[in-house]
């Protein structure tokens, strides 16, 4: 057997970025337009996770209703099974208002540098970052994602303008690197509220269809929203 001579060296690919998506809200109770919205940007970028991240004390919105656990175990019960939502309950487990920017600096330490991340926000969620607690250091840790409904019409505030005109990217799929700009995102308008599913609920009218099947057999095995509670 003759001498090939030597072989060239092996070398181990580099891992590939992932893509991770994240998702914040009271999710009182988690509904189905929380969750396709979801799905389809999920779907849209290839991420290969996207974080339900149920908040325990929004700074900026009333006291949810329900508890934290059953929040919680409502989002897990409608992602059961659904790739690629998942469920991430950090916020919930700290004794303090839900700021967005810890939740993010806790995900990058544990995440690869080189690791994509985008943080999903309604337009009204969108135009009122100047409010937030170090809002402008989200960019450091993520690429926001703007989820734009056609019928939403209102402007930026002034602190968002400079903003959006330098860190704008106009088509999602051409965000680079693993943060530092915003895109938006053209949704399905589903015409669905937690508001109105409490209201639903507390009149003893059904909810059916505007949540999925499993949320809907919590909140009656738990009696949850009803007017007595």
């Amino acid at each position: 057997m003759g001498d090939l001579g030597p072989s060239a060296p092996m070398t181990a690919s580099a891992p590939r970025s992932r893509r991770i998506g994240i998702l914040g809200g009271t999710f009182d109770p988690v509904h189905v337009g929380h969750l396709r919205g979801a799905l389809e940007v999920a779907e849209s970028l290839a991420l290969d996770e996207l974080r339900l991240v149920p908040s325990a004390r929004p700074p900026h919105r009333d006291t949810p209703q329900v508890s934290a656990n059953d929040r919680l175990a409502m989002v897990e019960c409608a992602v059961a099974g659904v790739a690629p939502l998942v469920v991430d309950a950090r916020e919930l487990q700290r004794d303090k208002p839900s700021y967005t920017i810890d939740t993010l600096e806790l995900m990058r330490a544990e995440l690869a540098a080189e690791d994509q991340v985008f943080l999903l926000l309604g337009w009204d969620a969108f135009c009122g970052l100047p409010t937030w607690h170090r809002w402008e250091e989200l960019l450091q840790h993520c690429h926001i994602l703007v989820l734009q409904r056609p019928d939403a019409d209102s402007e930026p505030p002034d602190a968002l303008r400079n903003l959006l005109a330098a860190r704008s990217v106009s088509d999602p799929l051409a965000l680079k690197g693993p943060s530092g700009q915003i895109a938006f995102v053209w949704q399905t308008p589903l015409a669905v509220s937690a508001t109105q599913i409490r209201q639903l609920l507390a009149s003893g009218k059904s909810v059916r269809f505007l949540v999925p099947d499993a949320v809907l057999a919590y909140i009656d095995a738990h009696g949850l929203y009803r007017a007595s509670n």
